[in-house]
């Protein structure tokens, strides 16, 4: 009975999830519309789409795992993503939108030049790719092994999901997505926290019979040595992958930039704990998980607690927040191949409509390059680890030259080519080549550490001397002559454009706000089968109601301004 439930609430919120991403079809004019959301996107929902975007089956999965062995220690590592968010806020943020430019991509292109581009283009959808479908893998195991479907149907089936609506709707098809993933995540928990507790025979037996040093700041393996290179590597993450700088974008103006990176970094605080807590306390419920089982602890607590048809709702955020995340490097693989690719170098004179099949065909081409890695996990060993160590190895030296670039005049194109093959080369010596060879591995913190580091000294000993040889790069000089054009060229903004982005603009509050009923409505269904947890779904479900009516309001607004010229 329970199984048929929950499966039906994943069904039905599929649908709908579906049907959202096609409401958006006819919202995507052109490339700034389809993928920067008119650069207009309302920064709060920016923000919470940033958080959510970060998301995935791993925050329960490995963060959960790490939280039912350790304790607090999985809080801890968690907050250094706040760190990151509130530097990249300060700093990087507000510099990404000052650009002008539509991708990350893009910037690069102007600052580095083509051929630096280039390289970075063809690296990042190759990365991207792999990751991602390993991702998707990993949630269709989640959800098949739950509700006891095939694997390979589950992954086909939720791959196209995914798919549709990101090639369909665009970026506020995801961001809409993101939003409701968001509200469903944080009811659930909410709902999943009271009962935990009471499982686990209350507060003071948590407190007091909890192992020891279950409340320390770091613990095991993770010294603060790893926090502190965890941190460093979260800055450089959070503030120069390319899949977040297209958040700091497609908002308004620079400030609005820094409030989507502020928002990100506040709910960082807050949410590590809230979602911490379950494994924690399914330590004192069932103390006996050991090894691969403890990445299971998530489930295993909601399981225990969660009445019939909440488990669906559960299983249904863990899928759509990590095909949040895939949907987010999807739509922005998808804008590097259209912006960057086909309109930068194979059809530079493309129509707007032109363009725009080319997005949504080139979203379902890579998205169904997902899918295939996805399938062909289980049958090559160890595909997960490689994927995320490819991640380690690529990410400083890929994130922090563009990011210097923000910020130096002297940086150059050959310099950053260097400086990223010799940190990459370096990164895979010690990640990869030697534990193989010769069984040598550096712990987790000095990994980190060197693969944020190296490209971090590498790029500041070229400034010192750059700078002392007087240089400035020939790249920095032309970008300035771009920027002067582009500013004239954004002076004067098409009276019809601004309308049109406002519309889109208004259409996706009004879409969240009605999502949000619709969620409410479904809780308030499953208080019928939440036997002595009916008041508290209940009453979460009022809370989501009354939530519908901030967009709802929102949306009734009549808007100031609509677009901005780029500030230089």
């Amino acid at each position: 009975m329970n199984t048929a439930i929950d499966t039906s609430v994943i069904v039905i919120f599929s649908i709908f999830i579906m049907l959202v991403g096609f409401s958006f079809s006819r919202t995507g004019r052109n490339l700034k519309s389809f993928f920067a959301a008119g650069e207009a996107v309302p920064w709060f929902i920016g923000g919470l789409s940033l958080f959510m975007s970060f998301f995935s089956a791993g925050t329960f999965v490995a963060w959960g795992s790490i939280a039912y062995k350790y304790g607090w220690v999985a809080v801890t590592i968690q907050w250094t993503m706040c760190i990151g968010g509130l530097v990249t806020g300060l700093y990087l943020a507000p510099k990404w939108k000052a650009t002008g430019n539509l991708t990350a991509a893009e910037f690069i292109r102007e600052r580095l030049g083509l051929t630096v581009q280039r390289s970075y283009i063809y690296i990042f959808m190759i990365v991207s790719l792999l990751i991602k479908g390993s991702v998707l893998y990993s949630v269709a195991r989640l959800v098949s092994s739950s509700l006891g479907f095939p694997l390979m149907p589950s992954t086909v089936v939720l791959g196209l999901f995914m798919i549709a609506y990101t090639a369909v709707g665009g970026l506020w098809a995801v961001m809409v997505t993101d939003i409701l993933q968001f509200v469903i995540l944080t009811a659930a928990v909410l709902l999943i926290i009271p009962l935990a507790f009471d499982a686990a025979g209350g507060v003071d037996r948590f407190l007091h019979f909890s192992p020891e040093g279950f409340f320390s700041v770091v613990n095991g393996e993770y010294t603060w040595g790893f926090i502190f290179a965890f941190a460093l590597y979260h800055i450089f993450y959070i503030g120069g992958n390319w899949t977040f700088v297209q958040r700091y974008t497609s908002v308004d103006t620079p400030k609005s930039a820094s409030k989507v990176a502020f928002l990100f970094a506040g709910l960082y605080i807050i949410s590590p704990v809230l979602w911490m807590l379950p494994p924690m306390l399914y330590k004192l419920i069932n103390p006996s998980l050991i090894g691969l089982d403890t990445e299971n602890a998530y489930l295993m607590v909601c399981r225990h607690v969660l009445p019939a048809g909440l488990m669906g709702l559960i299983l249904t955020g863990m899928y759509f927040s990590t095909s949040a995340s895939a949907n987010t490097a999807l739509n922005v693989v998808s804008a590097v191949f259209t912006n960057d690719i086909y309109k930068g170098n194979i059809n530079p004179g493309a129509s707007d409509k032109k363009l725009m099949l080319v997005a949504r065909l080139s979203s379902w081409f890579f998205g169904l390059g997902m899918i295939g890695i996805a399938l062909i996990v289980p049958y090559i060993g160890g595909i997960v680890e490689f994927t995320l160590s490819i991640g380690a190895i690529t990410g400083g030296p890929l994130l922090a030259p563009p990011i210097w670039a923000l910020f130096s005049k002297r940086l150059n194109g050959k310099a950053t080519l260097f400086i990223t093959v010799v940190s990459l080369s370096v990164n895979l010596l010690f990640k990869v080549i030697l534990p193989f060879t010769s069984d040598t591995r550096l712990s987790r913190a000095d990994e980190m550490l060197i693969g944020v580091g190296l490209p971090f000294l590498m790029l500041l000993a070229y400034e010192i001397y750059a700078r002392m040889a007087g240089k400035t790069s020939e790249e920095y000089a032309h970008l300035q002559v771009v920027k002067a054009a582009r500013k004239i060229s954004m002076q004067a903004p098409d009276p019809e454009e601004a309308a049109a982005i406002a519309q889109q603009n208004i259409f996706g509050l009004k879409v969240i706000s009605f999502s949000l009923a619709f969620i409410a409505l479904l809780l308030y269904i499953l208080c019928f089968f939440a036997a002595g947890s009916a008041a508290l779904v209940g009453t979460i479900a009022t809370v989501v109601m009354l939530l519908a009516l901030i967009p709802l309001r929102a949306s009734l607004k009549k808007p100031h301004h609509t677009v901005h010229p780029v500030k230089n």
